[in-house]
């Protein structure tokens, strides 16, 4: 195939210098109407007079090959002699036009005559065997077919096509050819030798029930040789005896089988170089008495044509003639027949009988395996131009379901041979229609060869159609052994798919598997462990902390697991689990080193003091209004309470925390450290003293303990005490020195207030009684709705019902 392939490269080389030279010759012809010519190939015919290029029709696209005869060629014979030679060559192919045989070259145009040619198409054709045995008249050049070999059953086949279309012609038709010859015997481009040149053919004149006779014309050495049949080729009784019958025609066919042998081999004996097995009827071809030679029936029955190979080419161009039944049993036994053809022939004549069948689809199964031992031998040249084009629309076929289950069978093969971009538009999505039909094998099959696909596959294929089909599979199946084959092929796959493809669609799909047998857990823990451990992939921690070991854990305990998966199982989590251990833990440590880092350098920093003091949250909102809205305002200082004389104080009384000392007054020695200010003196000079002030009264009504501090303040204002009181007037009353006299607006105990905190007379305050204070002289309480009449709280010091002073121990108990 490949000395078949150079040759038919070198002849088509010469396709721009012959298409200059057909331009000239076949613009008026009216085949260039339905036919386009490109390269000239070979030659054929009496004399080689006919130039053979190829083309193809118009219309179809059919290839086809043109016979062309330029008429300058006569320009070599006188005028009489041209006439002869162009009537002879329309002889011919009207006579060729006229018969329908599988045999005979077959004409698709019929003769065209022009004033610069003539021309007719036919079938494509490859040469002449004239060309192929070395003849190169009127072919490109330069022509070296020498490396051109035929093999012997070429050689065998050939013969024995050239015997079915004389017995044909002498049988059916009652016609002799008269000129039986290497350039009248066409190959064609499928390696089938065909017969050509009628141009001298004799046509019986006998009824059809009588002996045929055919007309005899003696030779003539005046005439133009191309003008009368090959002398080389003649049977002696046309010279000797002036008459010709059917067997002249087969020692024709008997000196063509000695010419198509290797003449280089002649040693001794001429007919040495003829097979053993042929040699006997080469002699009796050749022999000088016509009624020795078998006919071509005979001859079709030799021994010589009793070969597996020539029964093979032959049943093959009878399938026409078959019904389906014997075509698929045929079909069967054809793989083992095709070991025995060389690979040429078996691409240029198995093949083409092949193809007819594959418009049917229940005959596909059958041819198939056919298809791909012939494409095993080729070439990825020879198979993108043979076979490739023929196997594209099978692909898309789903019924019957052997087609997609053959291709599936031989999917290593369609890999080496197809292109890339063949395999993404043609032999994928047959794949994934194989994932989505409801063949339990077919799933099982293509799931073993996807991760054949895995160098071919882009990120968006796997994600958007591949991945998506084996998950849902995997969770839909029944079956155990497509489950398991889901995941070993996901985990085949899973080094050239993507990192985050992985973690995002791989990842969270194996905790949703429904089944727990130890197969499916043993394919799951196969994915974990390389995406763990690829170096490409990898499983980020908190992955495996959040999802993948909650998962795994529980499985541990499996009962249908055996020790040696429990080992395996076990280990995998102690694994993840340290790798999240040792990289945490690697974390913290570099966490709490910065913590360090930035304790050193704070402490190391230099302090930089504000040159003004900043605002204090309580201090913000001043003069907004929001003073009584902040949570957890102080009161404000005395030394402020100036500037926040018209804002409301609080209603409860002075507390503590506005006292300045913060020991008790008992502790206080010295009294001549706390000196009074104007503004106390000024609050003390308005604060009532005498015991009929209506202030006390309101206190009295308010306060449950305002009945103790009335007798306590009788006390006070005794005459016995009334000394003691002066002298402690300042130590005691020094704490209220910082109210600033500006507060008295505001204050719930001025006497602008009072109205304020009158009591209601009609409420009745029994439920107080128990937390009143015990009365200091006769251990009596004062009922509450007692204390809302204006009695004053303290006493005048003319009182007979307290005589006894206040002591010190009780202005303290008072006071705090």
């Amino acid at each position: 195939m490949e000395v078949f392939n150079k040759l038919y490269s070198q002849v088509t080389n010469s396709v721009s210098s012959t298409v200059s030279q057909l331009s000239g010759v076949l613009p008026g012809n009216p085949v260039t109407r339905e036919f386009e010519s490109s390269a000239h190939i070979a030659s054929a015919g009496p004399g080689l007079l006919w130039k053979i290029y190829k083309g193809c029709k118009r219309s179809t696209k059919q290839e086809a090959s043109i016979f062309v005869f330029e008429k300058r060629q006569l320009e070599k014979w006188n005028k009489q002699d041209r006439e002869l030679v162009l009537e002879t060559l329309r002889r011919g192919v009207v006579q060729l036009t006229k018969i329908r045989h599988p045999k005979i070259l077959t004409v698709q145009h019929p003769l065209e005559e022009s004033r610069e040619s003539l021309a007719f198409a036919t079938e494509p054709v490859f040469a002449s065997l004239a060309n192929v045995l070395g003849q190169t008249t009127n072919m490109p050049q330069p022509a070296n077919m020498s490396d051109y070999k035929f093999y012997d059953i070429e050689i065998k086949y050939g013969l024995l096509q050239l015997s079915e279309g004389l017995a044909f012609l002498h049988n059916d038709m009652k016609l002799l050819h008269k000129n039986i010859s290497p350039e009248n015997v066409v190959i064609n481009s499928q390696g089938a030798w065909k017969v050509f040149g009628f141009d001298f053919c004799v046509h019986n004149t006998n009824p059809p029930n009588n002996a045929p006779n055919y007309p005899f014309e003696d030779y003539n050495p005046t005439l133009p040789n191309v003008c009368q049949p090959n002398m080389d080729y003649l049977a002696p009784e046309c010279v000797l005896s002036h008459s010709h019958s059917s067997s002249s025609d087969m020692f024709s066919l008997g000196m063509l089988a000695y010419t198509a042998q290797d003449l280089k081999k002649l040693t001794g004996s001429k007919l040495q170089c003829i097979p053993e097995e042929l040699r006997d009827y080469v002699r009796l071809l050749l022999s000088v008495a016509p009624e020795t030679r078998p006919d071509a029936h005979q001859f079709l029955k030799i021994p010589f044509f009793d070969d597996v190979g020539i029964k093979t080419l032959t049943y093959l161009d009878s399938l026409l003639q078959w019904d389906n039944i014997q075509k698929s049993q045929f079909y069967k036994g054809l793989p083992e027949a095709l070991s025995k053809l060389p690979q040429r022939v078996k691409v240029q004549r198995v093949l083409a009988c092949l193809v007819h069948d594959l418009g049917q689809p229940v005959m596909v199964p059958f041819i198939l395996p056919s298809l791909f031992d012939i494409a095993q031998d080729c070439t990825q040249k020879e198979y993108c131009s043979y076979i490739l084009p023929h196997i594209k629309p099978l692909m898309k076929l789903m019924e019957p379901i052997q087609i997609l289950l053959i291709m599936l069978q031989r999917m290593e093969l369609l890999l080496k041979l197809t292109p890339a971009e063949d395999i993404q538009q043609h032999v994928l999505p047959m794949l994934y229609r194989g994932l989505d039909c409801e063949s339990q094998q077919i799933h099982e099959l293509c799931l073993s060869v996807l991760p054949t696909f895995a160098g071919l596959l882009d990120h968006s294929n796997v994600k958007n159609s591949l991945l998506p089909r084996i998950k849902k599979l995997c969770l839909s199946t029944s079956t155990l052994s497509v489950r398991v084959n889901c995941l070993l092929c996901i985990g085949k796959l899973l080094e050239n798919l993507d990192k985050w493809l992985v973690l995002d669609e791989v990842l969270p799909f194996l905790p949703q598997i429904p089944s727990r047998e130890p197969a499916v857990l043993m394919g799951i823990l196969g994915i974990y462990k390389i995406a763990l451990n690829h170096k490409k992939l990898g499983i980020t921690k908190e992955i495996i902390a959040s999802r993948v070991l909650p998962f795994l854990i529980p499985l541990c305990i499996e009962n249908g697991l055996t020790l040696p998966q429990f080992t395996a199982l076990t280990s995998l989590v102690k694994e993840m689990f340290q790798i999240v251990e040792n990289e945490h833990r690697t974390k913290l440590e570099q966490l709490n080193s910065v913590k360090n880092e930035h304790k050193v350098l704070t402490s190391t920093a230099p302090t930089v003091t504000p040159k003004s003091k900043p605002v204090e949250l309580d201090e913000a909102f001043t003069g907004l209004g929001l003073d009584s809205f902040v949570t957890g305002k102080v009161q404000a200082k005395p030394q402020d309470v100036t500037k926040t004389s018209n804002a409301q104080l609080p209603i409860e009384p002075v507390k503590a925390s506005a006292v300045t000392p913060s020991k008790p007054f008992n502790e206080i020695s010295d009294t001549s450290k706390i000196t009074p200010t104007p503004s106390f003196n000024a609050s003390l000079n308005s604060f009532p003293m005498s015991p009929n002030n209506n202030q006390w009264s309101n206190m009295t009504s308010l306060n449950p303990m305002a009945s103790t501090m009335q007798n306590q303040w009788n006390n006070v204002r005794s005459p016995t005490s009334q000394s003691n009181w002066n002298n402690n007037t300042a130590s005691v009353y020094s704490p209220f020195q910082s109210i600033n006299q500006s507060t008295t607006s505001s204050n719930p105990w001025s006497s602008t207030n009072q109205t304020s905190f009158k009591a209601d007379n009609s409420q009745n305050w029994s439920a107080l009684d128990n937390l009143l204070p015990m009365s200091s002289s006769n251990g009596a309480k004062m009922p509450m709705n007692m204390m809302s009449s204006k009695q004053p709280l303290i006493p005048s010091p003319s009182s007979n019902n307290n005589p006894a002073t206040l002591s010190k121990d009780d202005i303290m108990d008072l006071l705090s």
